[in-house]
């Protein structure tokens, strides 16, 4: 940025003034100015000087060819003078034209000057339309998509054990930094809440029914009651004291001991007895008792109101206790805990099945042009819905930003970056206005003596 009158101190000198913006800021500006613009200013100025230089040249060039040909030194002085005039004309036509880009020349309120600080806003919106039309539009984005060819290129990547490696650990690590984000206490409370509506919206009873009926059907059950009564022959084997003390205990006052004893010993014979004929013999009696029951059970869930209503109350009462809802919130913590670490593991399952899918999906990806359209289709359809849903946004973001710069820091900042190539404009009109000049002028002395 240029600095004119007091402002040309060096900044060491100058005392920092209260409430001024930090260095390096332009206040209202929104521009921060490094090394680079610095160094880019720095030329701009030399380009101006070496453009102005010229000018003065061909002034004084002008000047001593005038006084030459008054001295009479011959014809050739006023080649010299009408190629130092003309180029003395281009170069302040186009000083004047390109002073008039970025302020007015000489501070005189000539129309259509100092063009880039009067007119920034309009040049904002003309610039957002530019980029909407041109490259936000659909057909724009599609096109441009589609010739890249996405899905083909993604697949030849993702093919590449470094890159499905490289892949996973970004996974991981976005998936461990998301469950280290949320609070375990608002998971807890959605997960609960979801589980508790889900079942209490869902009536259980009829697929418990025909799950049940299914498992009697395929004699799944038949294990779990051998389990049973295996273990209710060896506790009762364990436990024959205990239980003819039960039974004796149970007797009235009135009958003699050895009575009671007799009883006891009798009922815990029959009762082992039967557990031990029902535990060896597949086809006891008791286990059909059984079948029918559970058979006789599953379809009252099924088809029996009362059953089934039974079943809501006992479901209701069951998630309405807090040791429920406690084992259900929790159960987010274990979840939690389990997934950090296969995340953290590079040899968990988790972490190697995900590697695994990405190299098979990067094959395919690779390999089959099916696949590879729908992934296109799919990238230009998300695309296109961005680009013709947020257009206005996305263009308004230039318009906006460039009407919020300062119109003069802005006439400085944009002549910063080109300037310098504007100047070479300065150097060519003088150049060429002086052949231009010289041209004319010996066209005229040779046609018209």
């Amino acid at each position: 940025m240029e600095r004119t009158g007091a402002d040309t101190a060096p900044r060491a000198e100058r005392a920092p003034v209260a409430g001024a913006a930090p260095a390096g800021a332009v206040p209202g500006g929104g521009f921060v100015h490094g090394v680079a613009d610095e160094e880019r200013r720095r030329g701009v100025r030399r380009m101006k000087t070496l453009a102005t230089g010229m000018l003065l040249a061909v002034a004084l060039v002008y000047v001593l060819a005038k006084w030459a040909g008054s001295a009479g030194a011959g014809g050739w002085t006023g080649f010299v003078a009408a190629a130092a005039e003309a180029g003395m004309v281009g170069a302040l036509a186009d000083w004047f034209a390109v002073t008039a880009l970025f302020k007015r020349p000489m501070g005189l309120p000539i129309p259509h000057t100092a063009i880039i600080p009067t007119k920034k806003d309009q040049l904002g919106q003309s610039l957002g339309d530019f980029v909407g039309e041109n490259f936000l539009s659909g057909e724009v984005v599609r096109r441009r998509l589609r010739s890249v060819g996405i899905g083909r290129r993604l697949g030849g990547w993702l093919a590449e054990p470094r890159n499905a490696d490289r892949v996973t650990d970004e996974l991981s690590t976005a998936l461990r930094g998301a469950l280290t984000v949320l609070r375990d206490s608002d998971v807890q409370a959605v997960v609960g809440e979801a589980i508790t509506r889900r079942a209490h919206a869902q009536e259980i009873a009829p697929g418990v029914g025909t799950l049940l009926e299914k498992i009697v059907a395929e004699g799944g059950h038949r294990r779990a009651v051998d389990l049973v009564v295996s273990r209710a022959h060896d506790w009762l084997v364990e436990h024959g004291d205990s239980v003819m003390t039960a039974v004796s205990g149970g007797a009235p006052g009135w009958t003699p001991r050895f009575v009671d004893r007799k009883v006891g010993d009798r009922v815990y014979k029959e009762l082992l007895r039967f557990v031990t004929e029902m535990r060896d013999m597949p086809e006891h009696p008791a286990r059909g008792a059984i079948d029918r029951f559970l058979r006789d059970f599953a379809g009252d869930l099924q088809h029996d109101p009362e059953t089934r209503a039974k079943v809501e109350r006992l479901k209701s009462e069951v998630l309405g206790r807090g040791e429920v809802q406690d084992l259900i919130a929790s159960a987010w913590g274990s979840v939690r805990a389990m997934i950090v670490a296969a995340a953290e593991d590079e040899r968990s399952e988790l972490r190697l099945r995900v590697r695994a899918a990405l190299l098979s999906l990067g094959r395919r990806l690779a390999g089959e042009e099916r696949l590879q359209g729908k992934v296109d289709g799919w990238l230009e359809g998300a695309a296109v819905y961005v680009v013709t849903t947020y257009q206005s946004e996305i263009t308004s973001l230039i318009t906006d930003t460039v009407a919020g710069w300062d119109a003069e820091q802005t006439s400085k900042k944009i002549e910063a970056h080109i300037g310098r190539d504007l100047q070479f404009i300065r150097i060519n009109g003088t150049v060429v206005g002086a052949l231009a000049g010289l041209a004319i002028y010996a066209v005229s002395q040779a046609f018209g003596g």
